[in-house]
């Protein structure tokens, strides 16, 4: 078969695009990185730069000062992300599977509640009282799983969404012929046929709680319970202290505590894991959306 120059010519554009795309990527992270092994001086005079005037380790030294303290962190982090992760994805499916049975009672009003918390919500100062006093989860583990983020309405909807639409009903009849029941039906017709949203929304969620740092704010002051963005981002509040008081007790001169080059090292440790983690990730995501297809 011989291909036309219009068909080079497409190919071209599409390579383009996605070189660029590839770059607004990758070119924050590389700039990101390189601000951060740069001296305080050099970024304050020079700015952030693809090529450091001048070569610095300050930042990432006062991080492995507290080493102790970020790889608890870390394994909180972590502990918190898969728990969380497969309890959404699991909580997320089921109500799914519920919903996509036109023969639910009471069907379009579970759907309207659903959609409608989307669009409003008590605000923040309710839902810190409901945490809090109700649910008691300050100072828990539990005030990093729940609120916001173990179940959300926008996962739900995609996976209904995905399971009427994918999943044929004559496999539930036939099943249904043979005797299976709804916890069959779920884990064996539709949890397998749903391979490609579940990941999908499992990435969204896991990428969710390794990012979150406002549950944290919110309702934690027990640093056993922190997780790495809230231990990095009190990090940062506690140099800021540092230089703060610092000027106030030498009239001017400030302690030589890097601030700048620090919230860089501080975000590209927080990076990092994704980075390396998100490519294994990466596979499954593909194979997923490969076997759906071939199963739709």
């Amino acid at each position: 078969m011989i291909k036309s120059k219009s068909f080079y010519a497409y190919q071209s554009v599409i390579h383009f695009i996605l070189i660029l795309i590839t770059l607004i990527v990758v070119v924050p992270i590389i700039l990101l990185f390189m601000s951060s092994i740069s001296s305080e001086k050099a970024l304050i005079s020079n700015g952030y730069s693809f090529f450091p005037s001048e070569f610095s380790l300050e930042a990432y030294r006062y991080i492995w000062l507290n080493r102790g303290t970020v790889f608890r962190a870390y394994g909180m982090t972590i502990l918190i992300t898969v728990i969380g992760t497969v309890s959404n994805v699991l909580l997320s499916s089921m109500a799914a599977y519920a919903l996509s049975d036109k023969k639910l009672v009471f069907r379009r009003l579970i759907n309207f509640f659903i959609f409608f918390t989307m669009i409003f919500n008590g605000g923040l100062v309710p839902a810190y009282i409901m945490w809090t006093t109700v649910f008691q989860i300050k100072n828990t583990i539990w005030a990093l799983l729940l609120p916001n983020l173990l179940i959300n309405p926008m996962s739900v909807i995609l996976i209904r969404t995905h399971m009427m639409n994918s999943v044929p009903e004559s496999l539930y009849e036939v099943a249904k012929i043979d005797g299976a029941g709804h916890r069959v039906l779920f884990t064996k017709i539709s949890l397998p046929l749903s391979k490609p949203i579940l990941v999908t929304m499992g990435l969204f969620s896991g990428l969710a709680y390794w990012n979150d740092w406002t549950n944290g704010l919110y309702y934690l002051t027990d640093s056993k319970y922190y997780s790495i963005q809230v231990l990095l981002n009190k990090m940062i509040q506690d140099i800021q202290a540092i230089q703060a008081n610092s000027i106030a007790a030498s009239a001017g001169t400030a302690m030589t505590v890097p601030q700048i080059s620090i919230r860089m090292a501080i975000a590209f440790v927080a990076l990092l894991p994704v980075l390396i983690i998100y490519p294994f990730l990466q596979k499954y995501f593909a194979e997923g959306i490969a076997l759906g297809a071939v199963k739709g």
